[in-house]
């Protein structure tokens, strides 16, 4: 028998699930497209909601959810309301409005921000606009992590907000992608993750400051001030003369006080282009033959951070067409891609990737993306869907290509119906590249040389090693272009595990990973160690590098190169 909170809970989530398929319903009626705010998970601005006091919106059942430029999102229980259309044609004087029709769970959860928007509408918006020439002073100014650490030893305004905006601009001038802020029992600490090393920036500030940045983050992020003791998770924009930045952000509480880290999502960071991933010519030639067949699965494998999700938003890229409908599931949803439909689980409504993959399969997809397999329904629905004419891209946590088998066996997925569905497995590791202003030659000892000409002629035929006849190796030094560190930017370093019909009917007998090596190398995979050194003798990393990402070199024991 239920008890009364779990028959609450149910009839909480009959309720949402009602409300959604009614909005749906009055979308298709009016042809506006329909939005569910809470699933999708919108960042709600603090400064689009203040264009409409709460009052008002209330009365005419909308809410102005976000703002690009002069471009209005405007989540409506019905458009077509009275009191709606007033509020939208005034608003159509001014900006370009986009329409949605939402239900009243959406509208609820976003009218929750408007305590934020009474007192706070003209100091606080949502999103953080800084001043195209400070930005331009700090972009030209701050080259090395030295220098923004002066920067701010050289602060002396008591604006937390002009603060803010010196570690905002620093992170970008630094091409960092997280910005990572730890209180210890004096002071804060500043630290920026750079081409996936973290660094430390600055540690001095006093907790008093570094209390006051943390408030004026989860302000802007849309997070509880009040509630010091729980994890929360927030988002806010920053705006720059030819882009918006997204700032996720997340905080915890640790011993001395919060913790904060803020990812940034730049643009023009993503590589959607698949020659700049990193790829040889053989792989891909492969990947291209692969990404382009009507039905079948392809995975990314490795860690969190190794590249995964960009290569594949640069299969859908590549693969996008007015002609066919592609929709994702996503945890989150990093970077929005023009033309495809994006959705992001949501624990609280039941959206999960399995639930939002049974979903997704009602929508008529060509191509679907999930953010990641985790468990045993979402595996079975995958496979199922790659076997009934989708092409369905996804991630799964393996340390290399061969090891996606046994996980999906473990993970309950049927050999005879897994065997048939999979046509590409590819595992990654993010290198970083040596600076091109001042990498230095390294010389290559005898012993070393013989090594790596053996190397070259052991690897598959597939491989064209007349690319890799006259190597040079190169080693990191440091200078003003890379911030002093010796690298910058990152490469991926590939595997690419296609499966043939004999590795198909070797998965039929649920093989070891033993034998699929042995299947896969007589048919021509070059492993990702492989394909790191291929790219230390094309002059793009160091040995250290390679080793970092993907183990120590074996063969090269006894000859290692520093950098």
């Amino acid at each position: 028998m239920l008890s009364k909170s779990d028959l609450d809970e149910r009839l909480k989530k009959a309720k949402i699930l009602g409300e959604e398929s009614d909005a749906k319903r009055r979308a298709l009626a009016l042809n506006i497209p329909y939005l569910n705010l809470v699933s999708v998970k919108i960042p709600t601005e603090i400064r689009a909601m203040a264009l409409v006091k709460a009052e008002v919106a209330r009365e005419a059942k909308l809410v102005p959810f976000q703002l690009l430029r002069k471009k209005l999102f405007i989540g409506a229980f019905d458009p077509s309301m009275p009191s709606a259309i007033a509020v939208i044609d005034e608003l159509k004087k001014k900006y370009e409005v986009q329409i949605f029709v939402v239900s009243v769970v959406s509208l609820e959860h976003a009218w929750s921000y408007y305590r934020y928007v009474q007192d706070e509408a003209k100091e606080i918006s949502g999103q953080v606009n800084i001043d195209k020439e400070r930005l331009a002073e700090l972009f030209e100014k701050i080259k090395t992590i030295e220098m923004l650490d002066q920067e701010f030893t050289d602060f002396k305004s008591p604006l937390v907000s002009k603060l803010l905006e010196i570690i905002l601009g620093g992170s970008m001038a630094l091409k960092s992608s997280d910005i990572h802020m730890e209180p210890n029992q004096e002071f804060g600490l500043l630290r920026f993750r750079i081409d996936g090393i973290l660094h430390s920036v600055y540690a001095k500030f006093n907790m008093h400051t570094y209390r006051s940045i943390v408030m004026r983050i989860k302000l802007l992020s849309n997070l509880k001030l009040n509630v010091m003791d729980e994890p929360q998770d927030g988002r806010f924009t920053v705006g720059l003369a030819n882009r918006d930045i997204e700032i996720r952000t997340s905080i915890i509480p640790s011993e001395f006080g919060e913790t904060v880290v803020m990812r940034i999502l730049d643009p023009l960071a993503l590589k959607v282009n698949l020659v700049d991933l990193g790829w040889r010519s053989d792989d891909l030639d492969i990947v291209k033959k692969e990404i382009v067949k009507p039905n079948g699965l392809i995975l990314t494998t490795g860690p969190t951070g190794s590249g995964k999700t960009t290569t594949l938003y640069a299969f859908l890229k590549n693969v996008y067409s007015p002609e066919i409908k592609i929709i994702t599931v996503e945890d989150p949803i990093e970077y929005h891609l023009e033309g495809i439909s994006q959705t992001q689980v949501n624990a609280d409504v039941n959206y999960t990737f399995a639930s939002g993959l049974r979903s997704i399969l009602r929508q008529d997809p060509n191509v679907i993306l999930i953010g990641e397999i985790r468990d045993k329904e979402t595996a079975e629905i995958a496979v199922n869907a790659a076997l009934t004419g989708h092409l369905v891209f996804s991630t799964l946590h393996t340390n290399d290509a061969l090891g996606a088998i046994p996980r999906f066996i473990d993970l309950g997925a049927k050999p005879n119906i897994l065997a048939p569905s999979l046509n590409l497995v590819i595992a990654q590791r993010l290198a970083r590249v040596l600076c091109p202003k001042c990498k230095v030659k390294k010389e290559i000892p005898t012993e070393l040389n013989e090594r790596i000409k053996k190397f070259i002629s052991e690897l598959p035929t597939r491989v064209d090693k007349t690319h890799y006849a006259d190597f040079t190796i190169y080693e990191k030094k440091g200078c003003t272009e890379c911030g002093n560190i010796g690298y910058r930017g990152r490469i991926s370093i590939f595997e690419l595990f296609q499966i043939t019909s004999e590795i198909r009917d070797s998965i039929y007998h649920t093989p070891s990973e033993t034998e699929l090596f042995t299947l896969a190398r007589a048919q021509g995979m070059v492993t990702m160690q492989e394909d790191g050194i291929l790219k230390v003798i094309s002059g793009v990393t160091s040995i250290a590098e390679v080793e970092r990402t993907t183990g120590v070199v074996e063969w090269l024991s006894g000859a290692l190169l520093s950098g």
